[in-house]
């Protein structure tokens, strides 16, 4: 079992199909449900694997269609948290390559309130990897107690530990944070990190005068996780393991809609994969046998190119990515 924690956020996505009024000043938006710990879970239910999602549910007229849009993908809800807070909401802007820009609307958020005791009575018993990351894991208060989480599962060796970093700069330097304060907060879960997955444009924030992205990739891996995906748009994926040569896995060739939710489809086709191949420890993901390591990288790649191929955070389901893997196999790749 897969557990997700973080939060919840309404993407509003912009529809080019509609005019913006005969001013030009009224733009239509879609508001699809979206924020990393909810794509991470979505995804992963939706590929067949049981998974629990820890979220706060804040108030408003979107909060439904959250809690749906999960239940509908097979996620176990039962450790999520009710607010009186309100509900995150994210303004997107999409590039012409499909690429993704935010304006956040956060403030006083249910998202960013997790307490101790909320986490130590919503674990669920058998759960063998975590994944935590974006903006709840780096924002106080609630990061406090995520990270105290994340040691704890790491102490005793009872699940793995998933962080992907998932900068989002207007908030990182902004909303009551530094960029010191992020990266201690981050800097903390990643010494207790299996397996890390960060974008070059994570890595540019958080290491401004890196500019060799091999180099980046091999020193994060021996400083720490069993397995690093670094990733960097449609350019080939870098995997790197501590004391052993780096990988590289190029992305399927896909008609890109948008890059919404990407990089949350790869972690959850990343785990769910992992834990599918029994690997479920520390030891086991250490004695990983790097043609099993390149399947699973492989089918999360697929996993995100897929959810690129569709507007927002819209992951394919275990039967879409079997029929997908055929047709890659019969094209020979990309």
């Amino acid at each position: 079992m897969l557990t997700v924690l973080g939060e919840l956020v309404v993407d509003l996505i912009p529809d080019p199909s509609a005019d913006a009024g005969p001013e030009g000043t009224a733009p239509r938006f879609v508001a699809r449900p979206g924020g990393n710990a909810l794509n991470v879970a979505v995804a992963a239910g939706r590929l067949g694997h049981p998974v629990h999602l820890l979220a706060r549910f804040g108030t408003g007229p979107l909060a439904g269609n959250l809690r749906r849009h999960a239940e509908l993908s097979g996620v176990d809800l039962s450790g999520s948290v009710d607010s009186d807070d309100p509900v995150s909401l994210a303004v997107v802007g999409l590039g012409p390559d499909g690429s993704a820009d935010y304006g956040f609307h956060v403030l006083g958020a249910a998202d960013w309130q997790w307490t101790d005791d909320e986490l130590a009575a919503a674990w669920p018993e058998g759960s063998r990897a975590l994944h935590v990351g974006s903006i709840s894991s780096w924002t106080a208060p609630g990061c406090q107690a995520i990270a105290g989480l994340a040691e704890r599962l790491h102490a005793d060796g009872s699940a793995l530990v998933s962080v992907d970093p998932n900068i989002r700069a207007a908030l990182a330097e902004g909303f009551g944070n530094t960029a010191a304060d992020v990266r201690a907060r981050l800097a903390r879960l990643l010494a207790v990190a299996d397996v890390v997955k960060v974008s070059a444009e994570d890595l540019g924030w958080l290491e401004p005068d890196t500019t060799d992205l091999d180099e980046a990739a091999q020193r994060w891996a021996e400083a720490g996780p069993g397995v690093l995906l670094l990733t960097d748009g449609g350019a080939p994926l870098r995997v790197a393991r501590p004391g052993r040569p780096l990988l590289r896995h190029t992305p399927p060739t896909v008609t890109v809609a948008d890059t919404v939710g990407a990089g949350d489809s790869l972690a959850a086709g990343f785990l769910t994969g992992l834990l599918d191949a029994g690997v479920t420890t520390r030891a086991a993901l250490d004695d990983l046998p790097g043609d099993l390591l390149a399947g699973v990288v492989a089918d999360a790649s697929l996993v995100a190119a897929l959810c690129c191929t569709r507007v927002g955070a819209d992951p394919p389901t275990r039967d879409e990515l079997a029929q997908a893997r055929t047709q890659t196999a019969v094209s020979g790749g990309s």
